[in-house]
């Protein structure tokens, strides 16, 4: 599959054309999605009018840092935050699959031929909520496919589809998310292509290579704790190893520096206090909780740049559920802190399916993660 970053480069050289990319995306589709059942809807006369529009700007001399690139958007309503992309050149060709109605679990998609299931594996669930645009992305049907995070549902699918999964800081990007837990994010093949998707959502980036805060500081490698349980969690051994051996690798590239662990990592389970803000619960409880984890990470971001815990707990489950395990127990603290986090492809378990490795920073470090991530070249 050729990545995002390539597509647009070919684009904007005159090698190829947004509607060559864009028509060969919709023939990929076509041929995968009946066994895959990533989208929820295809558009292929608007996407063809949309990558003929975009080889006009390209001619008319217009700068198009994605040009050409198909993506998938999260959902049927997906195209509302997708307004940056696509004017950055991106073309949406789909709806991707999500969750059915009254889904009482949300790690599996409803696609317009059934549900959709996880490319390592058809027995097994791709993760959700942003199940579709996670297969769409492993599957090679398109580079890039656009996600939102309320509890995991990013980086839960991009763990068990092996691929790159982003959160942004709570409140950083726009969300229609009135609780405040949720994030935008996006699913990529590899970590560059999710570098392209954020410097067009976010403008400007940060200072990214150090440690301290932007303006001139001396760079150096940054400084990484590893968690395999937040402190709360009960991870089963598999994910845990393979994301430690990850975590290792990226210290032996010389990507981060693994700190001696010290005094473990101990935050209050968020379940509760999550659950009481989606309205199940005490709220006099959720700000009990977040105010004592906040302070926690406030600490531990003081000792070091990055936390590297499991994606998951457990690999992808069968299409019946997931039984009394949540999936989002390494996750959903992230969103009820607002920190961004990154999944990052940690491996293949016994059963042949993925996992992933999370990295976490401190709130607006999105471009730190990104740059610690790509020296895994996944």
């Amino acid at each position: 599959m050729t990545s995002a970053r390539e597509i647009a480069a070919a684009v904007r050289s005159g090698a190829s054309t947004a509607v060559e990319a864009v028509t060969a995306a919709l023939a990929r589709i076509e041929r995968v999605d009946p066994v895959l059942r990533a989208f929820a809807e295809v558009w292929e006369e608007e996407a063809l009018r949309g990558a003929r529009a975009v080889d006009e700007r390209i001619a008319a001399g217009e700068h198009l840092p994605l040009a050409g690139v198909p993506i998938g958007v999260k959902g049927r309503r997906g195209l509302r935050g997708a307004g940056p992309l696509i004017a950055a050149g991106c073309v949406p060709v789909g709806a991707t699959a999500v969750p059915g109605p009254g889904t009482a679990w949300q790690t599996w998609g409803l696609g317009r031929y059934g549900r959709t299931v996880n490319p390592w594996r058809y027995d097994r669930t791709p993760g959700g909520s942003s199940a579709g645009s996670a297969a769409a992305v492993a599957a090679g049907l398109v580079p890039l496919a656009t996600g939102s995070d309320g509890a995991g549902s990013v980086r839960i699918p991009a763990a068990w589809c092996g691929v790159v999964g982003l959160k942004a800081t709570n409140g950083r990007l726009p969300s229609a998310d009135r609780t405040g837990l949720a994030a935008p994010g996006v699913l990529t093949r590899c970590v560059a292509d999710a570098e392209a998707y954020w410097r067009v959502v976010d403008g400007p980036a940060e200072t990214a290579g150090t440690a301290g805060t932007a303006g001139g500081r001396e760079r150096r490698t940054p400084t990484a704790l590893w968690s395999p349980d937040l402190g709360f969690a009960d991870p089963d051994p598999e994910p845990v190893a393979l994301a430690r051996a990850a975590a290792r690798r990226l210290a032996d590239a010389g990507a981060v520096r693994l700190l001696p662990p010290g005094r473990p990592l101990r935050l209050e389970d968020p379940g509760p206090a999550w659950l009481a803000l989606r309205g199940g619960g005490d709220l006099g409880t959720a700000a009990r909780v977040r105010a004592v984890n906040d302070r926690r990470l406030t600490a531990l971001f003081r000792r070091a740049d990055l936390l590297l815990t499991p994606t998951t707990p457990c690999a992808a489950h069968g299409h019946d559920g997931p039984g009394d395990r949540y999936s989002t127990a390494l996750t959903w603290a992230f969103n009820l802190s607002g920190h961004p986090a990154l999944s990052l492809p940690a491996g293949l378990g016994r059963d042949g399916c993925p996992v992933g490795l999370q990295l976490v920073a401190a709130p607006g470090r999105e471009e730190l993660l990104l740059a610690v991530a790509g020296s895994a070249r996944c």
